[in-house]
Formats: C-alpha cells, sequence, structure tokens
C-alpha cells in the first residue's frame, strides 16, 4: 500500500527542486537575480507582517505583477523566496514546499495573463480567485498527507470550515491588489525597459580589418 503522507511529500520536494533549478539556471543577469531575492524578501516580510490578520498578505499580488512585467521565471522565483523567508519567521514544515509551488504557479499566472494583471480591476479579480484556489489546494494538500482520508466528502468539509479564511484572504487580496499593483507594476516596467537589451542591424559603414602584411 502506498504511504500517501510520503508520496505527498515526495512529489512536493521533487517539484520544489525542480522550480529551484529553473530559477537558478535559467537565463538570467545577475541584476535579475537580485531583483528576484529583493522582491521575495519584500513579499515575505510583508506576509510576516500581516500574520495576525488570518489568510491577509501581498505575496500573490506581488507575485502577479513580477510575473505579468518580468516573465514566469521571475514570478516564480518570487513566490519560491517569499516563502522561505516568511517561514522563517512563520514556521517550516512539510506545507512550506506545497506553499512554494502553489505562489510560483501564481507568479507564472501572472505572465500568461499579462493583459489581465495590468487592468487594477483585472489584477484584483485574478488576486481574488487565487486567494479561493490557493486555500483549497492546500486544504487537498492537508487532507492527502495527514488525513483522515482524500475524498470528495472530506474535502467539502474542510473547505467549508476554511471558508471565512479564503473570504478574508480574498477580500485582502483585492484591497492590496487595488493599492498595490499599479505603483508596483509601474516600477517594474520602468526596470525592464531600463536593463532590456535590444539587438539590431548595426547603423553605418562596416569597419574594414587590415588585411595582414605578406
Amino acid at each position: 500500500m502506498i504511504d500517501l503522507p510520503a508520496a505527498t511529500l515526495l512529489v512536493s520536494l521533487g517539484l520544489a527542486g525542480l522550480l529551484l533549478v529553473a530559477v537558478e539556471r535559467g537565463r538570467g543577469s545577475p541584476r535579475e537575480l537580485a531583483l528576484i531575492a529583493a522582491l521575495g524578501v519584500v513579499a515575505g516580510a510583508g506576509r510576516t507582517a500581516l500574520a495576525a490578520v488570518p489568510s491577509v498578505q501581498p505575496v500573490t499580488v506581488i507575485c502577479l505583477v513580477a510575473g505579468a512585467c518580468l516573465g514566469a521565471r521571475v514570478g516564480a522565483g518570487v513566490g519560491i523566496v517569499s516563502v522561505l523567508v516568511s517561514n522563517a519567521f512563520l514556521g517550516h514544515g512539510p506545507w512550506t514546499l506545497p506553499q512554494m509551488g502553489l505562489w510560483a504557479a501564481v507568479g507564472a499566472s501572472g505572465a500568461l495573463m499579462r493583459p489581465l494583471v495590468r487592468n487594477p480591476a483585472g489584477l484584483a479579480a485574478l488576486a481574488v480567485a487565487w486567494a479561493f484556489a490557493f486555500g483549497w489546494a492546500m486544504n487537498a494538500w492537508f487532507l492527502a498527507a495527514f488525513g483522515p482520508e482524500l475524498s470528495v466528502e472530506a474535502f467539502l468539509l474542510v473547505s467549508a470550515r476554511s471558508l471565512p479564511f479564503e473570504i478574508t484572504g480574498a477580500l485582502g487580496s483585492a484591497v492590496i491588489a487595488l493599492g498595490l499593483g499599479p505603483p508596483l507594476a509601474r516600477m517594474l516596467t520602468r526596470y525592464e525597459s531600463r536593463v532590456r537589451v535590444t539587438y539590431g542591424p548595426v547603423s553605418g559603414p562596416r569597419s574594414r580589418l587590415p588585411s595582414p602584411s605578406r
């Protein structure tokens, strides 16, 4: 018989490892990696500071905007770093790995839904949707890892009990998206335009190298 908690932990470890490798070995400049670290620290610090308010955190919005402005790799990296930073204060455990995977997916979805994220109302709607999806996914993971069983009935029961937390998180995400989203998007857009390198044809006559003397 398969040990479901152990299998869940192994799958989470594998996904987290793949995400970290993708961030570390992707085509990115040191500046980009530094930006991932900085945004991750800011998001993680915000989550820690708001820990007294259940389920309210800025990580989702920051990951979405980072993904939309700088690409899926950056958005995913910000999600990973934010969990590592915030859980250092809130407590690491088996839940750290699925949280990393889910917030990495949030950042990647920002890149996939860039036009929606660029609109403040669209960003708020997507953040609200992720608040519910994140909570439900964590409910399913906890049932799979700790039981008593992973079934539709158990999932509906746990989700009904956690619904106030999802609603609080959704409202908080909407407020943060409308307040923080637009200025953060402008800042990251300016950053992206300054560091982007565009290659094109060289204008003007080509210089000719002198022929070697014989």
